[in-house]
């Protein structure tokens, strides 16, 4: 945690409301983004309990596992879920813009012209928290390897054609959102994390309605007391009026309603697989006592009638409804206040690498391509961390060229200061055949910048990229003396306007504005043995993917 972020949450605490971070918004917001509310099985993460997702505020739509372990209504569950997803995700694949561009020949080195086409947009998902995400990438992973009725070897479990589908793009989704700056598929705490610093710690900021209570708490509550009664706050009958965002559920939910509930369904379903009621007992109503067994558990009441399953399910999508509507309502609160900010200037950029990041995945799709595998080989595990660790090298500067409070934090972090030119001394490079311009600029600041004579600074604002280096420091003065390396034309002197006038307020980093590509890395068949090897045949075939359980 940075001193802005803690001295953020410092504030926070003393005014009893959420202080800004951001002056800008840092990720991309679609106009038409599919929130997603998953819940999870007690103790099985892999197993999906439903799920309530929808692109309208007022039109979610809800699908449930009345028992989740139970294959076959799971599989039921996979393909629903499919079949509601799939066409959001793939609705922005036709839309194209064609861009014009080169390839360079691997044999002759001659550069060809191309075209490649570009989706005009990408689709977006919204979802509570980072363990959301987790629980996506689980059934990402649980489905994409999934045969179907197609395959030469379908199984005894063959799955609808769409559920791998689910699973491709769910495992495309998720391993893109650890790419840093992505916005395809984010968590709503994350979000309103980056842009605003709540009074509680970031574990506490993963329950989104305690995290929003420091946006708007109640009069005469202040951010701490309104996020305390909205983890706390139970209903008549003990339940959380505000439940965990998911995908957990609260352990007292499970215990009172949901088992329960679960119960009644395997009771019903078993009474019709038999043919007629298990017992000669009817099912009683909601909250009534319940008949004990050894050692006082309530025992489940069992189902009659053909029509006692279909009950018992909508029993059950009643129950889960309740406790996602809640999350649901607050992830577009979140949006809301997300959509108040302005957009960065740098959010079209990284946009577009997300829609580039949608086409490629489209287009693997298109043409037949085997799923992700199960593990990475060594040079695509290389490349992955390759991009990350260059993607956030660019998000941070960027966020600090768009956002005045980000670069304050690269100010008090010393690598940045803002200073008043003091003089401008012209001086020029005689070393070469002809004289260059390389003045001096002696600079005062009250930052205090890790600047040492020689290091390398960059200048902000000027009409061009202007680097420049330290030649002096006089930190009791508060004076840096800068020398102008480039950007100030190809003339003997300076080209007017490319030098600052003094009087004048500038802005210098100690970073580059623009981070060096990494090296290519070798083609994976090229790989030596000692980083990994050619990828085997097993990796890289279907067949060593994890089986369904």
């Amino acid at each position: 945690m940075s001193l802005l972020s803690t001295l953020a949450r410092l504030e926070a605490v003393r005014s009893g409301h959420a202080e800004p971070l951001a002056t800008v918004r840092h990720r991309h917001l679609s106009e038409r983004p599919m929130v997603l509310v998953p819940l999870a099985t007690a103790a099985e993460d892999g197993a999906p309990l439903a799920v309530l997702l929808g692109t309208e505020r007022e039109a979610p739509r809800l699908h449930v596992v009345p028992q989740p372990l139970n294959r076959e209504l799971r599989a039921e569950f996979l393909a629903a879920f499919a079949d509601d997803l799939l066409p959001y995700l793939e609705s922005f694949g036709d839309a194209v813009e064609l861009i014009e561009g080169s390839e360079k020949d691997p044999v002759t080195g001659e550069k060809t012209p191309v075209t490649r086409e570009l989706c005009a947009d990408a689709p977006q998902l919204l979802v509570p928290n980072a363990g959301a995400i987790r629980h996506l990438a689980l059934i990402g992973r649980a489905t994409r390897f999934r045969r179907t009725a197609a395959d030469p070897d379908p199984g005894p479990y063959p799955a609808p054609a769409r559920v791998p589908l689910l699973g491709r793009w769910l495992t495309h989704l998720t391993e893109r959102a650890q790419v840093p700056g992505s916005s395809l598929l984010l968590p709503m705490t994350g979000l309103l994390a980056l842009h605003w610093a709540t009074g509680q710690s970031l574990l506490e900021d993963q329950h989104l309605a305690a995290q929003l209570a420091w946006h708007h708490p109640p009069a005469g509550r202040t951010g701490a007391q309104a996020a305390e009664l909205a983890e706390t706050a139970r209903d008549e009958r003990g339940q959380l009026l505000h439940p965990p965002a998911g995908p957990a559920t609260d352990p007292r939910f499970d215990e009172k309603l949901l088992a329960p509930a679960i119960a009644r369904f395997d009771a019903a379903l078993t009474a019709r697989r038999h043919g007629g009621p298990a017992m000669g007992v009817r099912p009683q109503p909601w909250g009534s006592p319940r008949p004990k067994a050894g050692g006082g558990r309530e025992v489940p009441p069992p189902a009659e009638g053909p029509g006692t399953v279909e009950a018992c399910v909508e029993q059950l999508r009643a129950l889960l409804l309740g406790v996602l509507l809640p999350t649901w309502a607050d992830v577009w609160s979140g949006l809301e206040l997300l959509r108040a900010l302005p957009p960065a200037a740098h959010l079209p950029e990284r946009w577009e690498g997300d829609r580039w990041s949608y086409t490629g995945h489209r287009d693997r799709l298109a043409a037949g391509e085997p799923p992700q595998p199960r593990l990475d080989d060594a040079v695509t595990a290389a490349r992955k961390l390759a991009q990350r660790e260059r993607e956030q090298a660019r998000l941070d500067v960027q966020e600090a060229l768009d956002d005045p409070l980000a670069m304050a934090e690269r100010r008090l972090a010393g690598e940045a200061f803002a200073a008043e030119v003091v003089a401008v001394v012209p001086d020029h490079d005689t070393s070469g055949r002809t004289p260059k311009p390389r003045p001096l600029l002696v600079l005062r600041t009250a930052d205090h910048p890790h600047a040492e004579a020689g290091r390398e600074v960059h200048r902000i604002g000027a009409p061009s990229a202007q680097k420049g280096r330290i030649t002096e420091v006089d930190a009791d003065q508060g004076l840096i003396t800068v020398r102008v390396l480039s950007g100030m034309g190809r003339r003997k002197d300076p080209e007017p306007g490319t030098l600052p006038e003094p009087g004048e307020r500038v802005l210098f980093t100690l970073f580059e504005l623009t981070p060096r590509q990494s090296t290519p890395l070798p083609e994976p068949d090229d790989t030596p043995w000692t980083h990994g090897g050619p990828p085997s045949a097993v990796q890289n075939s279907t067949a060593a993917a994890e089986e369904w359980a």
